[in-house]
């Protein structure tokens, strides 16, 4: 069984992810700054927002002498890929349950497998029950002692790793970086936005870019998982840049991220970042940001899932 002296050494040797001034003409054209906040260089396995929002988790399942962990994602995920590296980095068993078939096989199942997980495949029907008490107390008997983690890894724990990325802003980046007007980042399962809302800047206001269609539930989540930001109007949604669902995307729209990708000088994937970004630059395009706005995106990371999507 590990320990939180394992927990401490991995964390302890996270550095500040890359803050990267953009350059683009439309920026010049609409006189508007942009900078990246590169997360996707955080920990070459444990990619981008996962890193910060699995930090308070593991934490929680080492001080309780959890028997493991487990969790629920599609069979290209982030999360689930996150998590089977951390588990393997902390001596944690881990469990996936996959969304898809049984004879599911690439990159990402393949490298889970490889750090330990072990993969149960359940079909659409039964996944969707995810969030049924029922399931949910069935899996625990069935893995008893293990840690139960919501898809995505959103959760009232993941809040507050998400939220020290404002503290390591202004103490790594000022003055380089000035006041911001706004944070742009896209958004899946609610709670990376979750955890920037609960330590938002009133001089900040935070934008999320749905990569999901019919996404109308997610401002109903992110105030389930941070309830202030019911009554906080610095932050917005925005639903119509999904391009066609969750993983989903024109090839004119794959087209226009690598080739977004090749102009800003930094790598994209078509599902979560480069569709949001994407979708920044057509708002920006239509004017829908106020000239001399100084902006900063969240690149979430998520690059070893392209692998499949590309």
């Amino acid at each position: 069984m590990s320990d939180l002296s394992c927990w401490q050494q991995l964390y302890r040797l996270q550095r500040p992810s890359p803050l990267q001034r953009l350059f683009h003409p439309l920026l010049e054209q609409h006189r508007l700054t942009l900078w990246i906040k590169r997360d996707d260089l955080l920990h070459p396995l444990i990619s981008g927002n996962k890193w910060r929002k699995l930090k308070y988790i593991l934490r929680q399942a080492l001080s309780e002498q959890a028997g493991g962990l487990l969790s629920f994602g599609g069979a290209y995920s982030n999360h689930l890929h996150a998590l089977a590296a951390a588990g393997h980095e902390l001596g944690l068993p881990t469990v996936g349950m996959v969304r898809g078939e049984p004879y599911s096989n690439n990159p990402t199942l393949d490298d889970a497998r490889r750090w330990g997980m072990t993969l149960e495949f359940v079909d659409r029907q039964q996944y969707r029950r995810r969030q049924d008490a029922d399931w949910l107390a069935e899996l625990t008997r069935r893995h008893p002692g293990y840690l139960v983690i919501p898809e995505g890894g959103s959760c009232p724990l993941a809040l507050p790793g998400v939220a020290e990325l404002w503290q390591e802003l202004w103490q790594e980046w000022w003055p380089e970086l000035p006041e911001l007007d706004e944070l742009v980042l896209p958004v899946a399962s609610g709670g990376t936005l979750a955890g920037l809302l609960s330590a938002r800047p009133a001089s900040t206001r935070v934008r999320g870019y749905a990569v999901l269609k019919g996404a109308g539930w997610l401002a109903e989540e992110v105030c389930r998982l941070y309830p202030p930001a019911a009554l906080d109007n610095g932050w917005q949604l925005e639903l119509g840049h999904h391009g066609g669902g969750y993983a989903k995307s024109s090839p004119a729209d794959r087209a226009a991220i690598g080739e977004l990708a090749e102009q800003l000088g930094v790598p994209l994937e078509p599902i979560y970042s480069g569709k949001a970004l994407l979708g920044l630059f057509r708002d920006i395009a239509a004017g829908r940001y106020a000239a001399g706005n100084r902006l900063l995106f969240l690149h979430t990371g998520g690059m070893q899932g392209a692998r499949g999507a590309l």
